[in-house]
């Protein structure tokens, strides 16, 4: 037991040191994703050292997994309701009518097309986004079209198709391979059935993965790619997708600083989607990040469809008078702006490995 204890000690000590070395290779990179599931196994640890032999060594082993525990703490207690946050008053007379978005990774090889629709109507949201979507799964989504006549679609092969559908009326939409030819991006600037307008933003970059990209650079690249283009635009903002990210990662970090945008997890929930089959090791990858005009009123995930992944439910409004969350916005200084442009040029320059019609693993 106390071998185990040791190793234990030891594996948690690297998994928290990995992510804190400045490389864009997977090793380093994927430690980010399990924060929680490494709390979790350190509280664990530390508990179960109080049981074995104490002697002097003993002390230090604890010392540095209560540094661990304290260390992953700090970060993961902001993404709970524990966290104080400021209530924001929702004026309806200065305010549109809510919006509900759902936003779901479909897993390119998921078949069960008829229960992914049957979600959708029983929840019936304003606005559709799929990843994952191929040609096969447009020919399926063919029978939403009717309750969602404005569409923008990017079917691909390669598990990186795009489909959007929406109640509200598209007055633009446009397609972006910001860092490589076969990753889109999509921008669709809408306008609400009582007059407000805003633009959303649909992404899923390439995670870091020993089976996929082995860095991160296509991902980083891509991901501010999109937080400079939407700091070009002076409108309400909404972006969601599948970030093959978490809140806390540093490319997460600058890219809502590059951006001026907000995390609505903060102070409510780590809203955990991958993989949707195992509880245990889930992990908040589908984030989303909205302009200081846009109002969280719930954000949520939702009953799993045969995906790897749970769709995310996501209820807002747009309030152009509140100024509310303005203090919430965190801005890049020069160095983390420079530092945003050299990952963008990284990612252009890295060399993709995807094939381009994927085969299920």
């Amino acid at each position: 037991m106390w071998e185990i204890y040791l190793g234990a000690v030891a594996f948690l000590t690297v998994l928290t040191l990995l992510p804190k070395i400045p490389s864009s290779y997977w090793i380093f990179r994927v430690a980010d994703f399990g924060k929680i599931q490494i709390n979790f196994l350190a509280v664990l640890t530390f508990l179960s050292g109080f049981f074995l032999f104490k002697n002097e060594f003993w002390w230090y082993t604890q010392i540095v997994l209560a540094l661990i525990i304290v260390f992953h703490s700090i970060t993961l207690i902001k993404y709970t309701r524990y966290y104080p946050v400021k209530k924001f008053a929702h004026s309806p007379e200065s305010s549109s009518k809510n919006i509900k978005i759902i936003s779901a990774n479909i897993y390119q090889f998921n078949e069960d097309y008829g229960r992914f629709i049957a979600l959708i109507r029983k929840c019936s949201p304003d606005i559709v986004l799929t990843m994952e979507s191929n040609s096969a799964w447009e020919k399926a989504l063919a029978a939403l079209e009717k309750e969602y006549p404005f569409q923008h679609k990017v079917p691909l092969e390669n598990t990186y198709g795009m489909h959007f559908y929406s109640k509200l009326k598209i007055e633009k939409a446009q397609t972006h391979f910001f860092v490589a030819p076969d990753i889109p991006s999509i921008e669709i600037d809408l306008k609400t059935t009582d007059g407000y307008r805003f633009v959303f933003f649909g992404i899923h970059p390439p995670p870091p993965s020993p089976t996929e990209e082995k860095t991160s650079k296509e991902r980083d690249g891509d991901l501010l790619s999109v937080a400079k283009r939407v700091k070009q635009i002076h409108k309400p903002v909404l972006v969601t997708g599948d970030f093959n990210n978490v809140a806390w990662s540093k490319s997460s970090r600058l890219f809502r600083k590059v951006s001026h945008l907000i995390d609505p997890r903060v102070g409510k929930a780590f809203v955990s989607t991958f993989h949707a089959k195992y509880r245990l090791f889930r992990f908040p990858i589908d984030l989303m990040f909205h302009s200081e005009d846009v109002f969280i009123v719930e954000l949520k995930t939702l009953e799993n469809f045969g995906s790897d992944h749970l769709p995310v439910y996501c209820e807002f409004f747009i309030d152009l008078k509140n100024t509310q969350q303005t203090e919430l916005i965190e801005t890049a200084d020069t160095e983390e702006i420079a530092e945003a442009e050299e990952m963008i040029a990284a990612g252009i320059e890295e060399v993709g490995e995807r094939p381009a019609v994927a085969v299920e693993s």
